[in-house]
């Protein structure tokens, strides 16, 4: 390595840019191998977060202290809010939460660990080699990624060791030394690098050379705080507005933090100065030996403090974000709910058994429109309208039905098994039994068509090729008999009338005889017709799914008979 007074810019700048380039990628390694050793286990523990505010801010907390990623939390959250696991309500303390937890590597990168960095690497390695589990590998990934961005560091800190002499360097921390602009350039660097800890690591980085002041560097922070918003944002995009909120939330706590810190960044500078150690020696060795501790006690501070100053307020936040982001009856329409389901009636079974019939009929015409939907792709050249939300193409509208009926399956198959730890008799417990059925047969026929959605449908686009009119009309005509069977099922589903389920299965021979007919005449047009073999696997697959879907609803009633027996 050269001596600083040798470098030129472009060794400086050689030196930099790929010091950041290590840096940057030893957070992405570093952040893999921490959610693949616990990435899912961190993912479960905050969708199990109560409404307890407190509880919601050291999940967040640790969770953050765990993959070190705010922005991975935040997204997380986000993903968890549009898929219902948690209300954006509970997600507000978690964001606090992870504020905090993000703090943890700014007091890393003041410890000045780089001459460490190569020895942490190979120890990281090794592990990632040797070891024998998979819990050790993804440790020792996280443990290698975290000696790289030590070494970047050590590198950025290298190349910015000359600039000291450099005029226009140091012109430029003059001119950032503005509060405003400080905040502004935080802001910028920041979003453009989505990582806050990356921009963090090079104002650190910067006062370990002692080319930063205390002040300064607040200022950076403040707008690194705002700028990490921007994955939270990002993340949002195109999702339900409760998911919105949680990006908004993070937004309006971090910008509603800066606007009270930035009058006083001059006091809050001396309070940080009294908090931390000193050293008895002046100039920049004094400003590379305390700067760093300070900048990043600085950073803990301010997070903790608006952590704290914000959590007895989360309620009214909570109106503030719905007055900004209100409900659409629309979109409300879209997402999975429950109807009937009353947590107050399972005290009084045989109404909470009532309940649940209720909301398993609604669950089957769910799932009878998704079946309606499934032939329109193959038959039609046009992406086609959803039965009750035009906006929604047909595709759009299967999967979101399809997300109905998983939140269904969960929350009915808790709500009776509720109802089965209550006293009942024969005829009950017979009925919840069938109706636990029904709800698994309901919810694994939404997976076989949400098969033929991912599956079928990119595989004709891929062939390029149209079914020929034969085939549909044999298609049709199955299908036309399946959506028959799904629609009467959904009535007898509302009274469990054993007598009309009877009927549906005295319907099997006659959907039988047509799938052979079916079946027959296409293998036919396959050996008489070569264009015929091109569309074959898809033709031969909707068959099937649609003889799954066939198999299900016998089963249902079967089931809704069964229940039945004891009164016949």
């Amino acid at each position: 390595m050269q001596k600083s007074g040798l470098f030129s810019m472009t060794d400086i700048t050689v030196l930099f840019t790929g010091g950041l380039a290590l840096f940057l990628y030893g957070i992405r390694i570093m952040s893999s191998g921490l959610k693949k050793a616990s990435g899912e286990r961190v993912r479960q523990f905050i969708a199990k977060i109560t409404g307890n505010r407190v509880y919601g801010l050291l999940a967040g907390a640790f969770a953050t202290l765990i993959v070190q990623s705010s922005s991975t939390i935040i997204a997380t959250l986000v993903g968890l809010v549009q898929s219902r696991l948690m209300t954006y309500s509970q997600a507000l303390a978690v964001v606090l939460g992870a504020e905090i937890g993000t703090t943890a590597m700014a007091q890393l990168f003041a410890f000045s660990l780089q001459d460490y960095a190569l020895i942490v690497f190979a120890a990281g390695f090794a592990l990632n080699v040797f070891g024998k589990s998979e819990s050790l590998r993804f440790s020792g990934e996280a443990l290698s990624g975290f000696g790289l961005l030590f070494f970047g560091l050590r590198l950025m800190s290298e190349a910015m060791a000359p600039l000291q002499q450099q005029p226009s360097f140091i012109s430029f921390l003059h001119y950032i030394e503005h509060p405003l602009l400080g905040v502004a350039t935080g802001i910028a660097v920041t979003a453009l690098m989505h990582s806050s800890a990356a921009f963090i690591g090079i104002i650190i980085t910067l006062a370990l050379q002692g080319s930063m002041s205390l002040e300064t560097g607040i200022a950076l922070l403040l707008g690194a705080n705002i700028g990490t918003c921007i994955t939270a944002v990002l993340a949002s995009a195109g999702m339900q507005r409760a998911a919105k909120r949680v990006a908004l939330a993070q937004v309006l706590f971090n910008v509603s933090g800066v606007l009270i810190f930035l009058p006083f960044i001059s006091q809050f500078s001396e309070l940080i100065r009294f908090i931390s150690f000193s050293t008895d020696h002046s100039g920049h060795e004094r400003l590379a030996l305390t700067v760093p501790r300070q900048i990043a006690n600085a950073h803990t501070f301010f997070n903790i403090f608006m952590a704290l100053f914000f959590l007895p307020f989360l309620q009214l936040f909570d109106k503030l974000l719905c007055r900004i982001i209100p409900d659409d009856p629309e979109e409300t329409r879209l997402i999975p709910s429950v109807k009937y389901l009353k947590d107050a009636a399972l005290s009084t079974p045989v109404l909470a058994l009532s309940y649940a019939k209720a909301e398993v009929a609604r669950m089957g015409t769910i799932a009878g429109k998704m079946v309606r939907a499934s032939l329109h792709p193959f038959i039609n050249g046009e992406p086609g309208h959803d039965i009750d939300f035009p906006d929604l193409s047909v595709i759009k509208g299967m999967i979101m039905r399809e997300e109905k009926l998983d939140f269904l399956e969960n929350r009915l198959s808790d709500y009776l098994v509720k109802i089965s730890l209550s006293e009942l008799d024969e005829q009950e417990s017979r009925e919840v039994f069938a109706l636990m059925n029904i709800v698994k047969d309901l919810e694994s026929m939404g997976d076989e068509l949400n098969t033929l959605r991912k599956k079928l449908i990119e595989k004709k686009r891929a062939l390029k090729s149209d079914l020929s009119e034969e085939g549909k009309s044999e298609l049709t005509e199955i299908h036309t008999l399946v959506c028959m069977e799904i629609e009467k099922l959904a009535l007898v589903l509302q009274h469990m009338d054993p007598q009309q389920a009877r009927k549906i299965l005295d319907d099997d021979e006659r959907f039988i005889q047509l799938v052979q007919k079916a079946e027959t005449s296409h293998l036919k047009r396959v050996f008489f017709v070569p264009e015929a073999e091109i569309t074959h696997d898809i033709h031969m697959e909707l068959i099937n799914i649609f003889e799954q879907v066939h198999h299900y609803c016998k089963s249902i009633a079967c089931s809704i008979t069964s229940a039945a027996r004891i009164v016949d």
